[in-house]
């Protein structure tokens, strides 16, 4: 092959792969109707609506420890059998709908078609193991977790509830620290 088919061979690829990179689309900010960033209210109407998720009502939502966090829970297994969803659970932090978690019905569904899908619609993974595979974007962080669970995260309420997180851990070691000196 001469220098100049060479060349042009590379310069064709290079474009297929920035031209497939921008045919990508970008991440979901939700699933199906539920949008991150959703009031607590505003997500119970969207559940009641979308049959597949199974919503029971009020009985589906609880208070979780700690400040200004709720959890809805729902569970296809009586209400929506016919669903791929099994069991879903939306958090919230501040009233605000920061991750979503839906858990896909293995008798309907496997995890290597789930994954291709997200593949060829995202592109591949940020990262990836045997147990997770997780694609980001500035707002979002979306993840497929074995054995088939899909998770939509709000990736600045994620890091910020982190970022206090080590601040808490770091006055806990600091007290641990200062009754051990005590001893």
């Amino acid at each position: 092959m001469s220098s100049t088919k060479f060349f042009s061979a590379v310069i064709m690829c290079l474009f297929a792969a920035a031209f497939a990179a921008f045919s990508q689309e970008a991440l979901p900010g939700g699933y199906r109707s539920i949008r991150l960033g959703m009031s607590v209210d505003e997500v119970k109407d969207a559940l009641k609506k979308d049959l597949n998720f199974g919503y029971r009502g009020d009985r589906d939502v609880s208070l979780l420890p700690g400040e200004n966090r709720t959890l809805i829970e729902t569970d296809t297994s009586r209400t929506a059998p016919y669903s791929f969803l099994e069991r879903c659970w939306f958090q919230f932090y501040e009233d605000k709908l920061y991750t979503i978690t839906v858990n896909v019905r293995r008798s309907k569904m496997d995890h290597y078609s789930v994954f291709s899908a997200l593949a060829e619609k995202y592109g591949m993974p940020d990262s990836l193991s045997p147990e997770k595979s997780e694609w980001k974007d500035d707002s979002v962080i979306m993840s497929l977790e074995r054995p088939l669970t899909l998770k939509y995260t709000d990736r600045a309420v994620f890091e910020d509830l982190q970022s206090k997180a080590l601040v808490q851990k770091s006055a806990e070691e600091q007290a641990r620290g200062a009754f051990l000196d005590s001893l």
